[in-house]
């Protein structure tokens, strides 16, 4: 496997890893719970470990397909929580 494949299954494992982190911080900040902070922090962290071991997947065009609905899943989910407190608002 040469380098540049090995890079980009670890960047793509770290961010997979990152988003996780992330999220859960995040959830943690809207509910001030330092616990749940905490577990985001493990989750995101075993996240990246499980990426790296299924990394050679991410290249397989079903996965990318899934990846895609995933992200469209989270950009509806963020979209429908702005418009929740967009209707708050009104």
């Amino acid at each position: 496997m040469s380098q540049e494949n090995q890079s980009e299954k670890k960047n793509t494992a770290e961010s997979f890893g990152d988003m996780f982190r992330t999220f859960g911080e995040a959830i943690g900040e809207i509910f001030n719970d330092p616990e749940l902070k905490e577990k985001a922090k493990d989750f995101g962290k075993s996240a990246a470990k499980s990426a790296e071991s299924f990394g050679k997947r991410f290249s397989d065009e079903d996965v990318k397909d899934k990846f895609r609905d995933a992200g469209r899943a989270a950009k509806d989910f963020g979209e429908n929580i702005a418009d929740f407190f967009r209707d708050k608002k009104s």
